[in-house]
Parts: C-alpha cells; sequence; structure tokens
C-alpha cells in the first residue's frame, strides 16, 4: 500500500478514515464539507494558477507550488485539524525533499480564518518523523478495521452515514 498525503493526514483526524480511504472506501465525493472546502481552494486565490505551477509527485498532487522559493501553498477551509493539516505538508515536504529539491517549505492557508501557517523542513527532525507516521499508517492499513471514534467527533466527517447508520 502506497501511503499517500491523505493518509498520513488522516492518522491525526481518525484511524477507522485512514483505514476506510486505503481500502477503496471513499466517501469524500458525497460530501458537501469537502466540496465546500475544493470551491473555497479554486476561488479564494484564482490569480495562482497563472502564477504557480501544479506539482504531480505520483502519490500525491500538490496544487499550488512556486518553483522560485520551492514554497507550496495549502488551502484550508478552517483550521480545526491544524495538526493534521501539519502533517500532510510536511509529508509533501518530505516528497520534495526526496526528489531532491532543496529547502522546501509550505505555507497553509486559512482563507475563511484570514491566518497563514508557515512549514518548514528540518531534514534532522522531520525526516524521520514522517517515515513514522508512515509506518504508522501502514500498521494500522495491515491490521482490522479500527473502532468507530465517539459520535460527538464525526458529525461533519464524510464517513458518517457509513459509520454510524443503523445506530
Amino acid at each position: 500500500m502506497t501511503i499517500t498525503p491523505t493518509i498520513v493526514s488522516y492518522l491525526y483526524i481518525c484511524h477507522r478514515k485512514l483505514w476506510l480511504h486505503a481500502h477503496h472506501l471513499r466517501m469524500e465525493s458525497t460530501s458537501e464539507l469537502v466540496a465546500e472546502g475544493k470551491l473555497i481552494g479554486k476561488t479564494t486565490y484564482p490569480q495562482r494558477a497563472l502564477k504557480w505551477q501544479e506539482l504531480d509527485l505520483g502519490i500525491a498532487k500538490i496544487d499550488f507550488f512556486d518553483p522560485k522559493s520551492n514554497t507550496i501553498h495549502e488551502i484550508k477551509k478552517s483550521n480545526k485539524k491544524s495538526f493534521a493539516h501539519n502533517a500532510q505538508v510536511k509529508y509533501y515536504l518530505y516528497l520534495l525533499h526526496k526528489i531532491g529539491i532543496l529547502e522546501p517549505t509550505a505555507i497553509i492557508e486559512y482563507p475563511k480564518l484570514r491566518i497563514t501557517e508557515t512549514v518548514e523542513w528540518d531534514k534532522e527532525e522531520d525526516q524521520d518523523l514522517v517515515e513514522s507516521w508512515i509506518n504508522q499508517a501502514d500498521t494500522i492499513i495491515q491490521g482490522a478495521c479500527p473502532d468507530k471514534l465517539p459520535i460527538s467527533k464525526c458529525k461533519k466527517c464524510s464517513y458518517f452515514d457509513f459509520c454510524w447508520s443503523g445506530e
């Protein structure tokens, strides 16, 4: 199984969601919240498509990459899951480092909140950290489907109906 940045972010959101996604049970396409997040990403900074490039790394696609500064610009709907967002962009930075891009950085932007967060790549610390996330995710994927989180944490999840129907 290839561990993607999405799977790494799910490591910090819900292990069940990670497992279901990795086993090709995808619910994001039916979620209004996911659609809203994609719309925010496409409409907030329309000039970016002209200025920066999309970068396809095979297991990950970075929507906005500035090759002059080696900077990823990641747009998120809210900062509620900020550690998961940070893990996702750290994994992007890991992938860029692996293909030889020197000193990559990322900026996570929360346009609705009008805040940004800079994420740096520290080869000494971050490489081992990201590789530990990959190993943790792989262990979860290889096991049985994890239990659900408490319902109060699941209300806005795209997998809510899948996990909680019949309850």
